[in-house]
């Protein structure tokens, strides 16, 4: 690209400030379009253009300086005030245009952006935990921790992995002294008992898309086989079969409402679990429980 060449300084100064003040416009109209043809995650054109973007400007700050160090003004002194005044505002705008901010790199702007949303981040982490002190996560727990020490049981807490609700059962069955299960045991005999007795369950299922929609045997079957299958949440459709094959009766605790019990037509020590809505971010999470006088350590 051909060098910017110093033209001869015009006589008056105010034309040759303007000159200038339209030639970095130019210049500007021209830097955006050659931005603009970049094409998209073309990595080494957009290094070439910024290094050709910089020396444009280079040169014409270089340009402009040497046109005004070789201007001889002619100082003429005019008695009209408003005349007087006109040169004053073009001394300002002049030295507005010398104390241009200085031009900051990419690297730097994008050290500078980092350190600003580190900073904002730090301050919505402060605030949030400041929040969180009345937020509804703690007054969940300590509603729930509170109903459990009425009857000397405290949280024992479950991985959130999907499987939370067949991990508890679990570690209520081995609390309670019986016969116990693997996850993929127990979920396998929840989908069967749940195929088994489809006209219990599949009334009480819907469709994610229409709620109001009925769901069919092919997506009945479909969910069974993700119970069986998958880390697929469970819920109260869950709870209701495990109850059954395991023919005990299932209560869990929450913040919000009475227990609820699945089985309580089965004898036998009820498996004891709690439930949070606002415990994790991901969603709903079941936990199990332990006796008050034992401490656990996962807790």
């Amino acid at each position: 690209m051909d060098e910017m060449q110093a033209e001869p300084a015009p006589f008056d100064k105010e034309e040759l400030l303007k000159r200038h003040r339209f030639e970095k416009k130019e210049l500007q109209n021209k830097i955006q379009s050659m931005k603009k043809s970049i094409p998209k995650g073309d990595k080494k054109m957009k290094k070439d253009i910024g290094d050709e973007i910089t020396n444009l400007e280079k040169e014409l700050e270089e340009k402009h300086s040497q046109e005004l160090g070789q201007f001889q003004e002619v100082e003429i002194h005019i008695e009209d005030p408003k005349l007087k005044e006109a040169e004053a505002n073009d001394e300002i705008k002049d030295k507005e245009i010398e104390k241009a901010p200085i031009k900051i790199s990419r690297a730097q702007r994008r050290r500078n952006k980092k350190d600003t949303e580190a900073k904002e981040r730090e301050k919505r982490i402060l605030d949030q935990a400041e929040r969180n002190k009345e937020g509804p996560r703690i007054l969940e727990m300590n509603t729930i921790k509170k109903a459990l020490q009425e009857i000397n049981l405290q949280i024992h807490n479950i991985p959130a992995d999907g499987n939370c609700l067949y991990l508890a059962v679990k570690h209520q069955l081995q609390v309670s002294r019986r016969s116990t299960h693997s996850v993929n045991e127990l979920r396998k005999k929840a989908a069967n008992f749940m195929r088994a007795h489809k006209d219990d369950f599949l009334p009480f299922m819907y469709n994610e898309d229409d709620e109001s929609e009925i769901v069919s045997e092919e997506t009945f079957e479909s969910y069974c086989k993700d119970v069986e299958k998958t880390k697929l949440w469970g819920g109260q459709l869950e709870l209701k079969a495990l109850s059954n094959v395991l023919s005990c009766p299932i209560k869990v605790i929450q913040a919000t409402g009475p227990p609820t019990v699945q089985g309580e037509n089965f004898k036998g020590p009820e498996l004891i679990l709690t439930y949070h809505r606002h415990l994790y971010r991901l969603g709903e999470h079941y936990n199990s429980t332990l006796p008050l006088e034992e401490e656990d350590d996962s807790a």
